[in-house]
């Protein structure tokens, strides 16, 4: 059974799963209904070293550019409309292959050209993350994200770290208001 978490809760991802290699990272939300535009949420997956900065650009990892060049972090594709139930996108890491660096991973989702579409998390709804063996499929960890967001465009959901050898995930719910690039600049990144 999976670990519920509230913002700020961590686990031990190996100590709730033995033997966990390979990991798949769901995210979730729905749309209030709203008279503007249509909503493009994006998931995205950023590797950090010790200092908390991002090891180069390609550590990225989004719908277009979707294989880190380790190979240990796969986006499987962008849903442009968060239509149905469920994971909206979907995020895989295959632990092993993991480069000594990266002590951190951070997963955030962004609403795509929110600033121009009048669009925040506020206007979210049922927004989560959860961590799953993607091995077996069983859930480790959840964490659904119920704070008002109403000043938020980007929105990191939880972060993958380094911990005592042992790979571990926080329940994060860090908000940005300048959407995407306002997230990338806090680790280094310039877009």
């Amino acid at each position: 059974m999976a670990v519920n978490l509230s913002k700020g809760g961590r686990v031990n991802l190996e100590k709730e799963a033995p033997g966990l290699q390979n990991i798949l990272l769901g995210l979730g939300w729905d749309v209030k209904k709203t008279d503007g535009a249509d909503f493009d949420l994006d998931a995205s997956l950023l590797m950090l070293d010790a200092n908390d900065k991002a090891i180069g650009e390609t550590a990225f990892i989004f719908y277009n550019n979707k294989t880190s060049a380790c190979g240990s972090v796969t986006h499987e594709g962008d849903n442009r409309t968060g239509a149905g139930e469920g994971d909206d996108e979907v995020i895989t890491v295959a632990l092993q292959k993991v480069p000594e660096n990266v002590q951190k991973m951070t997963i955030a989702v962004t609403i795509h050209d929110a600033e121009n579409r009048g669009q925040n998390f506020g206007q979210v709804d049922n927004a989560f993350i959860r961590v799953a063996n993607n091995d077996n499929n069983e859930d480790i960890a959840r964490y659904d994200l119920t704070e008002d967001y109403s000043a938020e465009t980007s929105l990191i959901f939880g972060e993958l770290y380094r911990k005592d050898g042992d790979w571990r995930f926080a329940a994060k719910g860090d908000g940005f208001a300048g959407g995407l690039k306002a997230y990338l600049a806090t680790y280094g990144i310039e877009s």
